[in-house]
């Protein structure tokens, strides 16, 4: 037996990796039941409604992701998890046992692909953070029986332990399964996966520095199509003018690829490109930034916040401090428009703010970091990340039809 295949089945403080998953399928169950317990039957409740529907039709795979999404990663209104509050409240955990536990917090999601199996486990490659995952089931490899070498998996998994050697994962939650001819369907999921959840990807720190400079590539390009980074524009207009652009950036990726088809589609998307979410479209004006930083953004009534910052007076208005104390007060708003909009009027601003927060001596300069900071703790919270997603080369590969054998990958 080699370091690695001992280090295997070593595990973690003196527990082999056997155990470890054994131990782990108690506490899955455990967890699960303290999860479904009155305590908590409000919350669990109204996501399950929600997901069935008017017609209240849920099917047990997706109610199990419900579950197992709800006690890892739903949070409760203290901000804290149903894992947390099971952690805290059992004092008879041990040390590994709350590690193991607190581990689960973060499942890795994704639509993978069976490179083998090795006894007990399925070697995965996620499709959509190019990652290996040696997984196992708490139940044993019979989870696995009729899944086979080139077929494909829907599911969550979570680390065996933080510290068990040899990178042991398990599977969380439901487990869907599809055989290698689907590879075209699961390719343009896994697509579209990475596209509307780019933080999936970036759990693969490769992917990382690959979106930067994706990214880059492609705010250079808009800049040039569209004659600056930042547009105030008519929810109409502003569609029309990003599907232009993507329509663009594909006939210059299919002109570079002379061996293929110019009329090629990317894959997963089709026309149109782009469509405003419906709160932006009944807008007034849309703003259109695309930041270095912050990537591509849009914000409603951003014309109007505009108009603010250039005459201060506006203040005094009802309708304009309730638009500043949405750009303040709603999560989904970044800093990035009121600091772009301070940064070209900054004594305009120092008027703005002190009017609004009826503070005589607030200058944005010192203080403006400051408000943002307090009014939006979870953008500072989480480090940037770029806002392009980087398909990996067998998610391409799958995508544009190609089926080689898992085994060939480089």
């Amino acid at each position: 037996m080699g370091d690695a295949e001992r280090g295997r089945h070593r595990g973690v403080g003196g527990r082999s990796l056997t155990g470890l998953i054994e131990r782990g399928a108690e506490l899955k169950g455990e967890l699960v039941a303290f999860g479904q317990s009155s305590r908590f039957e409000r919350w669990l409740t109204h996501l399950l409604v929600e997901a069935a529907g008017p017609e209240g039709l849920l099917d047990e795979g997706e109610a199990i992701r419900i579950v197992d999404h709800f006690v890892l990663r739903y949070r409760l209104p203290d901000g804290s998890t149903v894992v947390d509050r099971f952690v805290a409240g059992r004092k008879d955990l041990t040390a590994a046992d709350r590690d193991m536990l607190l581990g689960w917090r973060d499942p890795v999601e994704g639509i993978f692909e069976v490179q083998r199996k090795e006894k007990d486990a399925v070697v995965l490659l996620n499709l959509v953070d190019d990652l290996e995952y040696r997984t196992y089931s708490n139940v044993g490899r019979a989870a696995f029986r009729g899944v086979s070498k080139g077929s494909f998996l829907h599911t969550c998994v979570v680390p065996v332990h933080a510290g068990a050697a040899g990178g042991a994962w398990l599977v969380s939650g439901a487990m869907s399964s599809y055989p290698g001819s689907s590879a075209a369907e699961i390719a343009q999921a896994a697509v579209q996966l990475a596209t509307s959840r780019p933080e999936l990807v970036f759990r693969n720190p490769q992917k990382v520095e690959q979106g930067w400079q994706a990214m880059r590539e492609d705010r250079a390009a808009f800049v040039e199509f569209c004659g600056g980074d930042e547009l105030v524009l008519p929810p109409a207009e502003a569609e029309d003018l990003l599907n232009a652009y993507y329509r663009h950036r594909q006939e210059a990726a299919a002109a570079g690829r002379p061996g293929r088809a110019r009329s090629s589609r990317l894959p997963g998307l089709d026309w149109p490109f782009f469509e405003l979410p419906p709160q932006l479209a009944g807008a007034d004006t849309v703003g259109v930034i695309y930041d270095q930083v912050d990537g591509l953004n849009f914000y409603g009534d951003y014309g109007m916040l505009r108009d603010l910052f250039t005459d201060p007076a506006l203040a005094s208005r009802r309708q304009y401090q309730d638009l500043l104390r949405t750009y303040l007060r709603e999560e989904p708003i970044g800093p990035l428009p009121i600091r772009r909009l301070a940064a070209a009027h900054p004594h305009r601003a120092d008027i703005v703010f002190r009017k609004l927060l009826r503070k005589p001596g607030f200058t944005w300069s010192e203080h403006g970091e400051a408000l943002l900071r307090r009014r939006k703790p979870w953008y500072y919270a989480n480090e940037p990340r770029p806002g392009v997603s980087v398909i990996g080369d067998r998610l391409s590969a799958l995508a544009a039809g190609r089926r080689q054998s898992p085994s060939t990958r480089p």
